[in-house]
């Protein structure tokens, strides 16, 4: 059956915005995409104020927030390198990294980007930025870890199995 001109243009139309989408998601639906829109939005939470804020404590706090935070994910980053397998969140793993800060936490760069947006809250002066940390917790779970837990799961079975029971989420 040959497509009418309409028909045709209206599958072109549709193939295209089903490219669009697949190429927001492959460069803007990362953690870290997520995080820095949480940053800006905290930055300027902190520029339009409240009335109560974390006072002569928010900047010392705010700093060593980042400072945990750039260490957990260098660290983090450094250790899966060592290991040679992707810090791609939909990627496939070619090691299950169990040692380092993953033996703190199974999830250190996700830890570190929730310690950046507390970082951003302490140092701008935005408690409702303690709200979108909260959140991000809540995103990154159900966008990025189950998915990649089930893909440890099923590469790595029992050994996933037993740090996922010997190694918190979080904390």
């Amino acid at each position: 059956k040959r497509l009418h001109h309409r028909e045709a243009s209206a599958l072109c139309a549709r193939s295209k915005g089903d490219l669009m989408e697949q190429m927001l998601i492959r460069w803007l639906d990362w953690p870290q995409a997520w995080a820095f829109a949480g940053v800006l939005v905290i930055a300027i939470l902190g520029w339009i104020g409240f009335p109560v804020g974390f006072g002569a404590y928010g900047p010392g706090l705010g700093l060593a927030c980042l400072v945990l935070a750039l260490w957990l994910m260098g660290m983090a980053v450094w250790t899966m390198a060592r290991a040679k397998t992707t810090v791609n969140p939909r990627g496939t793993p070619t090691a299950l990294v169990t040692e380092g800060v993953f033996a703190i936490s199974r999830n250190p760069i996700y830890l570190g980007d929730v310690l950046l947006l507390l970082a951003a809250s302490f140092w701008w002066d935005a408690p409702l930025g303690l709200l979108l940390a909260a959140g991000f917790v809540w995103l990154a779970n159900e966008r990025f870890i189950t998915g990649e837990e089930e893909r440890l799961g099923e590469i790595f079975g029992d050994e996933a199995a037993h740090w996922f029971n010997r190694t918190p989420r979080w904390l």
